[in-house]
């Protein structure tokens, strides 16, 4: 292993750690402690779990943060990764990450609002009127988020696949997934619903764990002569 693949290896184990800890903390965040507070059309309950759980409340806050932080990262590191392999798919996959990571940020920052609100000496009424611009912003957040979280995974899969530093078929995967992401948002948007449209998801969860796995198991292939 030459200086120069070396680095790269050292970098790609950089972007999986990142990669992990973003998958670990939308996994504690978003599918475990958020039906904890935030109850979908209950807002009278949510209200309530604000108030009597409100270290919950900031753990939830907290876990938001680390998504923002750690898709941040991950997509400066899949940058420097792939910016010498592929520049149009570097930049490409650099930009909707970070935007994924912005529009996350309305998502803390509806968040925070709510757990302030809750603490306010209103009337619960007031209260619960302010609370529902925040789920409103909080569920937006997520919905549109999904846009750019299946189009980072369209040039992650394209600069695996015209490489051929990584299995192509983890490109695949990866590209397959980012159309079912975008899709899906399309189809919740548009007034469908259906556990087949959870299904559409399935491949980018299998590739953004091959992904990890890969990156941190075997960092990336030596260019071949």
């Amino acid at each position: 292993m030459n200086e120069q693949h070396a680095d790269l290896v050292a970098t790609a184990r950089k972007a999986g750690v990142w990669y992990l800890a973003l998958a670990v903390s939308g996994v504690l965040g978003f599918l475990l402690l958020h039906a904890q507070i935030y109850v979908s059309d209950d807002l009278p309950k949510t209200l309530l779990n604000l108030k009597e759980q409100e270290s919950l409340a900031r753990m939830r806050l907290l876990a938001e943060f680390a998504i923002i932080v750690s898709q941040a990262l991950a997509a400066v590191y899949f940058f420097k990764l792939f910016k010498d392999i592929n520049h149009f798919a570097a930049w490409a996959l650099a930009a909707w990450g970070m935007m994924n990571a912005g529009i996350i940020m309305i998502s803390a920052i509806a968040m925070g609002g709510s757990i302030n609100v809750a603490s306010l000496s209103l009337p619960d009424n007031e209260k619960l009127i302010m609370l529902q611009v925040f789920m409103l912003l909080i569920k937006g957040s997520w919905a549109i988020g999904s846009l750019f979280f299946g189009l980072w995974l369209i040039p992650m899969g394209y600069a695996v696949v015209s490489s051929k530093r990584m299995p192509i078929g983890l490109g695949r995967v990866l590209q397959i997934g980012g159309v079912g992401y975008i899709a899906s948002a399309f189809l919740v948007y548009g007034g469908l619903s259906g556990s087949w449209i959870d299904m559409l998801t399935i491949p980018a969860t299998v590739g953004e764990f091959w992904m990890i796995g890969y990156l941190l198991i075997f960092g990336i292939r030596p260019q071949s002569n």
